[in-house]
């Protein structure tokens, strides 16, 4: 190689690996008022608002990445969706949204709805987990085999109910078939935003 081109192809060599860099987790999040999708484009607006704890409320979003923990998986991206409470001023957490790398395929639960043809996973009135398409792991920037999101609704927990004292805000069903809906969403979304659709 010619000398000459040498600087220029070091330039080109490093800004082709800050734009790879940069596509994992893209940060082109709609800025508020009302985004139209919520949790790093995961959500729809209108999908995160299936989910409900029966007090209403506009639907926001708080979502971060975290990384590392008590095991040996990182965390990708952690949203908690919120709803404002009656005042407007102060926000409550209704379900929380992680999308992380796994070791292992996801298994089902017991008494669990599958998720629908296309898709590996399960849902439950409080809980509801989907695995990404193969190939997903590795254009997230992963080292592991599989990623996966779990779904956490604390409204819908059956324990944490009985022990208050308090019935469900939504029927079982309609809470599981609600759940089903927003995993077949972010499962989709995510596989198209970084090109790993089945």
């Amino acid at each position: 190689m010619d000398k000459k081109w040498l600087p220029l192809t070091i330039t080109l060599g490093i800004a082709g690996v800050a734009v790879v860099a940069a596509s994992v987790w893209p940060d082109d999040v709609e800025k508020p008022p009302l985004p139209q999708s919520l949790c790093h484009g995961a959500l729809s607006r209108e999908t995160a608002e299936l989910i409900d704890d029966g007090r209403g409320g506009e639907v926001s979003a708080g979502a971060w990445e975290s990384e590392g923990g008590s095991n040996d998986h990182a965390v990708f991206k952690e949203c908690h969706v919120l709803r404002a409470d009656q005042d407007g001023v102060r926000r409550r957490g209704v379900y929380k949204l992680v999308v992380e790398e796994t070791r292992s395929a996801l298994g089902t639960k017991k008494d669990s709805v599958p998720l629908g043809p296309g898709f590996t996973g399960w849902a439950l009135p409080d809980r509801a987990e989907v695995t990404l398409p193969t190939g997903c792991a590795a254009r997230m920037g992963s080292a592991a085999p599989h990623i996966q999101a779990s779904l956490d609704v604390p409204s819908q927990d059956e324990e944490r109910l009985y022990r208050r004292g308090e019935k469900p805000a939504v029927d079982p069903d309609t809470a599981t078939r609600n759940n089903a809906t927003v995993m077949r969403e972010v499962a989709t979304r995510l596989a198209e935003r970084y090109g790993c659709a089945a």
